[in-house]
């Protein structure tokens, strides 16, 4: 290098400081397009939006009073996470039910869900337990009132407190990502005596972490997941055409 100097910090003291950058502008309410995406991914896992049923950018952008351009954003990733089906310059539908994915979705869960809640028999605090049993007896009165969308939230929050309340509320990010492919199965298969079975359930998770019983709780979490597969069986009867497995998401 010889001669080569390289200028460091103090070599020049008279040099100005560089100009400081700017402060970027806050975005505090959600793009367009990610507005687009959740309400369609809400009425697809809701199925409001059943599968097979034919989505029109336009349509969708008109009623929604905003252009193509987000709707096609939208519709890219909800055609990414396997729940549109694009042919392009013929028809875009909401994708069937593919048993694959719920049953790998089923698997992540699983492997995230049982770990979290072992570390929740030794995290969680009497207060925690005193906030899980509360939303246990708000799903009590849910399904008394015969609501399924709010007993579906309140399942989820369950699972989501515990996440947080344990000092990995990543994991139910992760989770959050995954579980959307078991949500339809949940949403036709909640009538009132599975609703009091993932009840029970429930109890008996938040059973097993009060008396720091890892094992238990475990177990207990594995069963709860596990049920899922007979739902599919149940649903998949009254519901086949709702249903593939060709659509392999890999």
């Amino acid at each position: 290098m010889g001669n080569t100097h390289i200028l460091m910090m103090g070599d020049a003291p008279n040099q100005a400081a560089p100009k400081p950058l700017p402060k970027l502008a806050r975005a505090t309410q959600p793009s367009v397009a990610d507005q687009v995406f959740d309400l369609l991914q809400h009425r697809i896992l809701t199925l409001d939006l059943p599968p097979g049923t034919k989505l029109s950018e336009g349509e969708v952008a008109g009623q929604m009073g905003v252009s193509r351009q987000p709707v096609r954003e939208a519709f890219k990733r909800l055609a990414a996470q396997g729940f549109l089906l694009i042919r392009p310059q013929r028809s875009t539908t909401v994708s069937l039910i593919s048993e694959a994915a719920v049953l790998r979705a089923r698997f992540i869960r699983t492997a995230l869900e049982t770990h979290t809640f072992r570390l929740a028999c030794t995290t969680l605090t009497s207060a925690d337990i005193a906030a899980l049993r509360a939303l246990i007896d708000a799903q009590k009165t849910a399904i008394t009132a015969q609501d399924r969308a709010l007993f579906h939230a309140l399942d989820d929050q369950f699972h989501r407190e515990v996440c947080i309340r344990s000092g990995v509320g990543y994991a139910w990010d992760l989770i959050h990502d995954s579980k959307a492919h078991m949500d339809r199965i949940r949403m036709l298969s909640l009538n009132s005596q599975s609703q009091q079975h993932a009840l029970r359930e429930h109890i008996a998770i938040l059973d097993a972490i009060e008396q720091g019983n890892p094992d238990a709780a475990a177990r207990a979490m594995d069963s709860h997941l596990s049920r899922i597969t007979t739902l599919i069986a149940e649903v998949k009867a009254v519901n086949h055409g709702w249903f593939t497995d060709a659509a392999d998401l890999g």
